[in-house]
């Protein structure tokens, strides 16, 4: 018997109090589905998520559910840069990781659907489903377009330092900040937001190849609708997150995180979220694995195009491809079937030629199409001057990593203590 309907016989109130919120008589008896979202108008990556929630729930309803929708908004690490704000930010994500326990445990559900897109909001969402373990599956909210001339927000700091030296004039700076984020979606760079995307599907608690993708996309809504569809099977199955996710399934994510260099924050999250699920990542373990990787974007920070780019090249399935020999292929996924077979069935359903066709018709070439020689300068001067930066901070974070691992652990996550050996 559902969870729900066990509820049902034991709580009498339940029922009229769901016909008060709008269901009907039949709705009462269908699986019920938690739709768990970071909707809100907070920043661009949670604006747009109710849309995403509400295909969602027509996926549950088409596959005989009945979803509820439940909100607990993040904030914005952009916007909170800069002042005291930013000292709400870790502790945001383990507010929302326990809301979504107390919406899960004062009324129980048969499953959940999981819609987050940044930076505390994917990695708390992660943290819930690990921690409340019903049968769950991800939505993420993708990412946002890139401004004219591939412009991103990461971008506007480089700029910002060239208006003050008098590189560019005040309309320039201004066009700049009008046009960095021309829609919702996760900043088009590989920063926390877009890592944590990536590796909710490395986990395999997405669905393959949904990653990632532009938030502004016709596919994303699919995507959503399939993820509902999804989680009345789980529901129906008993598949929860503990039986899925293991020890094998981080080191996959972590495989990939070094393949696209996602980012160091996920020394904080990463762990955070095995912890949830009973298993334990240390410093040792990024170290072990990201020995001998090899990087294989050319996505921004610390390549040349957006992020929404990384779909269009074959996503989260492309880069498990390259590195398929040293990933753990028999890992079970919310597909029912494991990562190695959800490979396979990509390459023979034609995900990859669907990818191809959107990065020709999408991608500008590797030449400035429509930019002028001043533009190529500028912004040949700005990554230089962006990549000086990197060099000196990761010249710091190469001596100081690890202890710095051991340090927030001990300060942020004090379950998740690094077990590495000082050295004598």
């Amino acid at each position: 018997m559902l969870n729900s309907q066990k509820l049902r016989e034991i709580a009498p109130e339940l029922d009229p109090l769901r016909l008060g919120t709008g269901w009907s008589i039949e709705d009462l008896s269908k699986p019920q589905i938690m739709i768990e979202s970071t909707f809100g108008d907070s920043h661009p990556g949670s604006v747009h998520l109710l849309e995403l929630a509400e295909e969602a729930r027509r996926g549950i309803h088409d596959a005989g559910g009945r979803g509820a929708r439940y909100v607990t908004t993040d904030i914005c690490d952009g916007e909170a840069q800069g002042h005291d704000g930013i000292n709400y930010s870790l502790a945001s994500r383990d507010m929302i990781c326990n809301m979504i326990e107390i919406h899960a445990g004062a009324t129980s559900f048969d499953g959940g659907v999981f819609a987050a897109s940044c930076d505390k909001g994917m990695p708390s969402h992660l943290m819930g489903i690990g921690r409340v373990n019903i049968p769950s599956i991800v939505i993420t909210g993708g990412v946002m377009d890139a401004g004219p001339d591939l412009l991103t927000l990461e971008q506007i700091g480089a700029y910002h330092a060239m208006f003050e030296r008098g590189e560019i004039s005040e309309e320039q700076m201004n066009f700049y900040k009008t046009h960095a984020c021309p829609s919702c979606g996760a900043c088009s760079f590989m920063g926390t937001a877009s890592t944590m995307q990536i590796m909710a599907e490395a986990l395999g608690l997405m669905l393959p190849g949904t990653a990632l993708m532009p938030a502004t996309s016709k596919e994303l809504r699919e995507a959503a609708y399939e993820a509902g569809k999804r989680s009345v099977a789980l529901a129906k199955q008993g598949l929860k997150p503990r039986d899925m996710v293991t020890l094998e399934s981080f080191e996959n994510a972590i495989l990939v995180h070094a393949a696209i260099s996602g980012s160091t924050n996920s020394l904080l999250h990463i762990p955070a979220i095995a912890h949830e699920f009973g298993l334990t990542i240390d410093g040792d373990t990024f170290d072990r694995l990201h020995r001998g990787a090899h990087y294989l974007l050319d996505i921004r920070p610390a390549g040349f195009w957006p992020a929404q780019y990384f779909y269009y090249a074959g996503g989260v399935p492309r880069i498990m491809e390259q590195i398929r020999p040293f990933l753990h292929l028999d890992a079970m996924t919310v597909t029912g079937h494991t990562l190695g077979e959800n490979l396979d069935a990509l390459k023979e359903n034609g995900f990859y030629d669907r990818t191809s066709a959107l990065l020709e018709e999408h991608a500008p070439g590797h030449t400035w199409q429509g930019s002028s020689a001043r533009m190529k300068k500028r912004w040949v001067r700005m990554a230089v001057s962006q990549c000086c930066m990197a060099i000196s901070r990761l010249k710091v974070q190469s001596s100081n990593i690890r202890s710095c691992l051991k340090r927030c652990s001990r300060r942020s996550l004090p379950h998740v203590r690094s077990t590495v050996k000082k050295k004598r």
